[in-house]
């Protein structure tokens, strides 16, 4: 369902459905990362940013996904060169550039850009994203803003991009004021990292059970907020959504890189107040890391660089489009998973899957088939019940259906199992409200489901997502609104009431 860019896009789809993806600001590293730097070199009197007006005529070092920057010597804001980001269908042409900074101490930022949708922001472990955006045109115009650093900050990554199809951009004259910091230490460009996550403990914490984890697109815009949500809706935990690739490199959602620690300090508030997180890979936008990787040594190199950048016990694979045909792909991360859980003990395993009320498609046996073959050990099994573009069903009882259908399925798959070993592998995620064909699932189907969830005692309860259950509104997209008459976190309140 894709739109026009909007402040807040949202255009998800579920199974078979375009993911949201994020206005939230870019800072996806290119496989050379981000350039580190201790001082002012090269920058204006007072700019802490090297080479801010590009006139070296070269990139360095600034740094941009997937090859999608260049330096132009025509049409320039000041001087002779400015940055261009070549923005694609499916890139949103991100440029960085990391920089030292101090604890506690405020910053100005400012840019002036020339195209459609142009975007100016800073990230960095303790800030919160100053981002600010402008719907652009021929002229130049200059974005401003300021952000204030947190008590353990040492380096921001200033970046810039575009927005999905509107064309390329051009940015000039960039500026960050304010006092430099020490050295700081770029991302690692290949590998697994090494050294304690920022932010994080050296070991995983303590294995929290997460029996309800609703879905939470962090690229929804401005960032939700876990810890609040949480309060809201009596709940502990979420599914994070998308982490996809910038070529072999792991993303949120095309704009963060993950070995930052981007929004670790929620999942550390939901830690400490007894909860935990599911980290989605995947979903029906972006490019999947295990199509995106050729090798399987490159694919386990980042899914372990995320759960060490989060201390992860829950990782979920959302496979769905042209994504759950791939066996290439789909064998390729099975071997990769089973070697993750190798490097990572009791580290759990799902996928989300499309699914129809008579039960996962071949396609998706399949991918559950080869990560048995391959030796990980699945966690469970959630599947997606919703969007079935059959007029006149009645979701609630699909969904139950689906859920009895894919029992079946596991117990084909898993014949040593017990039927309760069997029901704790089953997993599922309803979309609130009116679905995208139109159908709606409302408080009745969520109960329905919870007293089956309680009867038959399974893995996991979802929803799709926590931003329209928090929205609560009507006549809106679908995106951030159920379209049924509800009150704020309605359905979480009806889904917190299982307890595994």
């Amino acid at each position: 369902m894709p739109s026009a860019p909007q402040p807040a896009p949202t255009h998800r789809r579920p199974a078979g459905r375009t993911k949201l993806l994020s206005l939230a600001a870019a800072t996806a590293l290119a496989a050379g990362g981000l350039a580190a730097l201790a001082g002012n070199a090269g920058a204006a009197d007072g700019n802490l940013l090297a080479n801010p007006g590009l006139e070296s005529g070269t990139l360095s070092p600034w740094s941009c996904s997937a090859g999608t920057g260049s330096v132009v010597n025509s049409g320039a804001h000041s001087g002779s060169y400015a940055l261009k980001g070549s923005v694609s269908a499916s890139d949103t042409a991100q440029c960085g550039q990391t920089v030292s900074v101090q604890p506690n101490t405020t910053y100005n930022l400012s840019a002036w850009v020339q195209g459609q949708y142009v975007y100016l922001g800073a990230t960095g472990s303790g800030v919160t994203d100053p981002a600010t955006w402008t719907p652009g045109g021929a002229n130049w115009q200059q974005l401003s803003t300021s952000f204030t650093t947190g008590p353990a900050t040492t380096s921001v990554t200033v970046y810039l991009h575009g927005w999905y199809g509107q064309g390329a951009y051009l940015a000039d004259d960039i500026t960050l004021t304010g006092p430099g910091g020490g050295p700081s230490t770029p991302p690692p460009t290949s590998g697994t990292p090494t050294g304690t996550p920022t932010g994080g403990p050296t070991t995983p914490p303590p294995n929290v059970a997460v029996p309800v984890a609703p879905y939470i697109d962090m690229g929804a815009w401005p960032t939700p907020s876990m810890p609040d949500m949480a309060k809201s809706g009596n709940l502990k935990a979420y599914t994070m959504g998308f982490v996809t690739g910038v070529g072999c490199k792991a993303s949120w959602f095309n704009a963060y890189d993950p070995r930052t620690g981007w929004a670790k300090d929620q999942i550390d508030a939901l830690r400490a107040a007894g909860g935990d997180v599911k980290l989605s890979f995947g979903g029906a936008s972006g490019t999947e890391l295990a199509a995106a990787c050729t090798t399987v040594d490159a694919l386990f190199a980042e899914y372990d660089a995320v759960v060490n950048a989060y201390n992860l016990r829950y990782v979920d694979f959302d496979i769905e489009g042209a994504a759950i045909a791939d066996t290439a792909s789909n064998d390729r991360r099975s071997a990769a998973l089973a070697k993750l859980q190798q490097a990572h003990p009791g580290l759990k395993v799902s996928f989300t899957l499309p699914v129809l009320p008579e039960g996962l498609t071949a396609d998706g046996v399949a991918i559950v088939k080869s990560a048995r073959d391959a030796g990980v050990n699945v966690d469970l099994v959630n599947i997606m019940a919703m969007d079935y573009y059959r007029a006149g069903t009645d979701y609630g009882n699909a969904a139950v259906q689906a859920a009895q259908a894919l029992f079946g399925q596991l117990k084909a798959l898993y014949p040593a199992k017990t039927d309760a070993q069997l029901w704790a592998m089953v997993g599922v995620t309803p979309m609130l409200g009116e679905n995208d064909d139109h159908q709606i699932y409302n408080q009745a189907a969520a109960q329905q489901l919870v007293t089956f969830a309680k009867q038959n005692h399974l893995g996991l309860l979802a929803f799709w997502d926590a931003t329209r259950d928090a929205n609560a509104c009507t006549g809106g997209s679908l995106s951030k609104c159920t379209n049924i008459p509800q009150q704020p976190y309605e359905f979480a309140k009806i889904f917190a009431q299982y307890a595994g």
